[in-house]
Parts: structure tokens; sequence; C-alpha cells
């Protein structure tokens, strides 16, 4: 059975345990072994930055033990995914692990940003005078171009992994 790394922001929600294991379940209905993060239990009487360094390399253990990487890259406090989740993803392309991406946004960064054009040119800006890529992608070509991204929930995209 493959497993599978589980990134995203999943691990800060209130009810983050129950949904991890509402994850997993998910996983075994498809076929695969889910990794959580939160299925580690750091060790007492360490400092907060020692705590901050465990987790770190506990995460990446799992990311090393796993086949494949499924990340929930849904916006988080923000315009953009969680950055410790599209750290995970690189990661796990720098490992030359499959990745599979979900999110609830279709409509294209240009779209979401609700960007404006620059006029006598092709560029869009956003209300800042930043750039915003304009690929048609619904997420920044780094993520795009090296995940295989479903436009849906978990479930949606475990649907769509090949358990073999």
């Amino acid at each position: 059975m493959k497993k599978i790394y589980l990134a995203g922001f999943d691990v800060f929600r209130p009810d983050a345990q129950q949904y991890g294991a509402l994850l997993k379940t998910l996983c075994e209905k498809y076929g695969f072994e889910g990794l959580y993060p939160l299925d580690n239990s750091v060790p007492r009487n360490l400092t907060t930055l020692e705590t901050a360094r465990w987790i770190y390399r506990a995460n990446i253990a799992l990311i090393e033990q796993s086949d494949i990487v499924m990340a929930n890259v849904n916006l988080f406090r923000g315009a953009e995914p969680d950055s410790g989740t599209v750290f995970e993803v690189g990661y796990a392309t720098a490992l030359n692990k499959p990745v599979w991406v979900y999110t609830d946004q279709s409509r294209s960064l240009v779209q979401q940003m609700a960007a404006h054009k620059v006029a006598g040119t092709r560029a869009y800006v956003d209300d800042l005078g930043y750039t915003v890529e304009d690929f048609g992608l619904n997420l920044n070509l780094m993520i795009a171009c090296s995940a295989h991204v479903v436009v849906g929930t978990a479930e949606d995209c475990l649907q769509r992994i090949d358990p073999t």
C-alpha cells in the first residue's frame, strides 16, 4: 500500500487531530496509507525552538517515507497557500515524488487577485503594483507546473491518484 504524506494548513484547524483522522480514513478508502504531520508526538521538556526543529525533522522524515505527497493548497491567511505546505510540495518535488494538490479555486490568478491590466501592455498588476502572472493558471506556476492540480476536495484528489 502506497503512503501519502498529507500536507496542508489543516494542522492548524481547531479540530486538527480529528480532521487528520478523517483524511487518513479517506486515504484507506482509496487504497493508501495516510501520513499526517500530527501523527508524531512532540517530546516533552523541549524549548520552543527545539520543538520547532523537532517538528521540522519529523515532517521531513514523513515526506521521505511517503510515496506521494498530497497537499491542501487552498488560500490560507491571505492570497496564497500556506508557506509551510508550499515548502513541503517543493521538497517532495526535489525528491522526485509525485505531488498532488487540491484547491477550491478554479479561476486564474489574474481573476483571483482582481488584477488590472497595465495600459498598452499585456501585463497585469495588483493593487500594490506588483505583477500578477498571467498564464491562465489557478496557482503560481511553480506549483501548477510541478504538481497534479485538482480543483475540489481532498477526496476528489484521492479519487484521481492511482493506488498501484
